[in-house]
Formats: structure tokens, C-alpha cells, sequence
């Protein structure tokens, strides 16, 4: 059945079309966030990109630093990939697919250095912020990665401090204290069918896929960030135009920020 899925996208990519009528570099519609979804949250947002939805929270707590790094804050990224939102999706311990996705989004974060981690610290090797970013998807029609680099960007973008008394964190008083934000990182995911690149594969286009990346970009440009998928080898030639691909359709997605 997929050998016959491929070949019918491959027949309508050699004319330039997709099975929704999109162009090989084309995104779905809409594109939107929304910020503050969850109170009880100290950040959040919403992203839908056509009709894959996904909410991510950003929770805050204080913590003992890691050995390695005694005087910087942690940072833990996790995603929850449930029935609700895919059917494919078993409930219980985080799949493999949950498992990539969130060392996806932590790592064009981390690499970028997107949050001040120095600027997290209260007392060295005892005290210091801890900031968990926990993905939800609402509803996968594909693309997942590029709409959790989104919503966690925009989630952390609207986090801010719970409120400190006495030492203890008053989860119920935020601050207008914000995350220090030095970067701010979004991917793009380039899918390779056959000798076509395409962004924004739906369902049953990432069942079909001979490779993938991920590549993570910052708002100057700079590229922090690659993760493979898919078991076809790729050129130098073509990682080389996938992340150029990447590099202009951050652009577009960086608007609806």
C-alpha cells in the first residue's frame, strides 16, 4: 500500500503538486499562535499549522544544578504523544517518536543557547531555576517537529517567574519577570521523497519519506541545530540545499510569532 502511496506523490511532486494541492515548499494554513493557553502554567502557547495543533507548557522550579554545571540552570524538555492525538499513539511510557521529538526541541534550544543558563542560578552548586518544556500534542496531522520547535519557542517566550517567598515558590503570584532569552531558534523540517524536498509533510506523506532534517536557525541566521531522520543517506550537496530550504522558511514561520 505505501509502495503505491509513494508512487502516486512522487507522480504528482514530478508535476509539481502535492496530494492537498500545496507546492513541494509550501505550508499548510493557518499558521497561528497563541500565547497564555494555561494559567497554571508559568508559560504557554498554542501553534496550529493546518490541522496539527499542539499546546506546550513551561513549568519552574527551583532545583539542585547538575555536577557538570554547578553555577547555570537545568533545562528538561518532554512530550507526551497520546491516543487523543493520533490513534497510532499508544498511552504508557514515552515512545521512541516522544523520546526524538523532545531531544529535537531541547537541542535547537540548548544549542543555541537560547536561554541565559548563568542567569538561572541562585547559589552556586546548591540553588538554581529549573525550566521543563512539556510538548502536548491536541491533534497530529504530521509535522510535529516543526510545530513543537514553535510552540516551545513561543511558550518560553511567555514564561515569567513564579513569585519567591521565604525561599519557597509561590506558584499561584507570577512576576513580570521574564525567561533571559538570548535567541530565539525555530526549525524547519525538510522531507526527502524520492529526488523531491518538500516542509510541512502531512501523515501520509512522512509514511512514505526516504529522509529527513530537522535543522534549527536563529532569528540572525546562524545554524545551531541538525537531526537526521529517514534511512536513505544524504549527499553533502543535498544537506547543503535542505538547510537553505530551512534558512528562508524560518521566515515565514518566525511572522506568526
Amino acid at each position: 500500500m505505501n509502495e503505491e502511496l509513494k508512487a502516486h506523490i512522487i507522480d504528482l511532486l514530478n508535476k509539481g503538486t502535492r496530494l492537498d494541492g500545496r507546492g513541494p515548499l509550501e505550508y499548510r494554513k493557518p499558521v497561528k499562535v497563541e500565547y497564555d493557553v494555561s494559567k497554571s502554567a508559568e508559560g504557554s502557547a498554542k501553534v496550529i499549522i493546518g490541522e496539527t495543533e499542539m499546546i506546550t507548557g513551561v513549568k519552574m522550579a527551583i532545583e539542585t544544578p547538575y555536577p557538570d554545571t554547578p553555577d547555570k540552570g537545568n533545562l528538561m524538555v518532554g512530550a507526551e504523544l497520546s491516543p487523543l492525538a493520533n490513534p497510532e499513539f499508544e498511552s504508557g511510557p514515552p515512545s521512541i517518536e516522544a523520546i526524538e521529538l523532545a531531544r529535537v526541541v531541547d537541542r535547537g534550544i540548548r544549542e543555541s543557547k537560547a536561554i541565559d543558563a548563568d542567569k538561572l542560578c541562585i547559589e552556586k552548586g546548591e540553588k538554581v531555576w529549573s525550566v521543563m518544556i512539556d510538548l502536548a500534542p491536541i491533534n497530529d496531522a504530521g509535522n510535529l517537529f516543526d510545530v513543537a520547535s514553535l510552540s516551545a519557542l513561543a511558550a518560553v517566550k511567555n514564561a515569567k517567574f513564579p513569585k519567591l517567598e521565604d525561599g519557597a515558590v509561590n506558584y499561584l503570584e507570577k512576576t513580570k519577570n521574564t525567561l533571559p532569552l538570548t535567541k530565539e531558534p525555530i526549525s524547519v523540517t525538510i522531507c526527502k521523497i524520492g529526488k523531491h524536498f518538500i516542509v510541512d509533510p502531512s501523515t501520509e506523506e512522512e509514511k512514505i519519506i526516504d529522509a529527513r532534517l530537522t535543522v534549527a536557525v536563529g532569528e540572525d541566521g546562524n545554524l545551531y541545530a541538525l537531526q537526521k531522520g529517514g534511512e536513505t543517506p544524504l549527499t553533502e550537496e543535498e544537506i547543503l540545499q535542505m538547510v537553505d530550504i530551512a534558512a528562508d522558511k524560518t521566515k515565514e514561520l518566525r511572522k506568526a510569532l
